[in-house]
């Protein structure tokens, strides 16, 4: 596991104190579970199944940026305004999830110095970890030689 998951990204007193926010959801294989450009106001961790981040590229079929699973937080975008999501995400498999409402945890993080520092580091580290995702997959589409590999 890296540390972009929620069983080693957030101490267990935050970990336990997140968790009494979320609700248990569902979703069906192909079904998406956001748009990018539209309204973050929830976010996940995938309990069981496969969820694609997918990119908008013009002109073509949406890219697959990374999968994700197990433990691994779905979406990022709902920390940062104006609150739209910079990908897309659709589950590849029946996925359970937790779902959490964005806008309940930002005000617990507002209350809670220490719990906000800790999700603000675990968001952060998400988001680097999917912008290295992004390039790579990018490079490796359009660049002339991908990501760099020796030819």
């Amino acid at each position: 596991m890296t540390t972009t998951t929620l069983s080693t990204a957030l101490p267990a007193e935050h970990r336990e104190r997140l968790m009494r926010v979320a609700r248990e959801v569902s979703f069906a294989s192909g079904e998406r579970l956001f748009e990018e450009g539209r309204r973050a106001d929830r976010f996940w961790i995938v309990r069981t199944g496969t969820v694609v981040l997918d990119l908008h590229v013009p002109g073509r079929r949406a890219v697959t940026v990374e999968s994700l699973g197990h433990g691994e937080l779905v979406g990022w975008s709902w920390h940062f305004p104006p609150y739209r999501w910079q990908l897309g995400a659709e589950a590849l498999s029946p996925v359970r999830a937790w779902e959490f409402d964005a806008e309940a945890v930002r005000a617990m993080c507002a209350q809670d110095a220490d719990l906000g520092r800790a999700i603000a580091t675990w968001v952060g580290r998400v988001v680097a970890h999917r912008l290295h995702a992004s390039r790579i997959r990018l490079l490796d589409l359009y660049a002339p030689y991908g990501s760099g590999s020796p030819v």
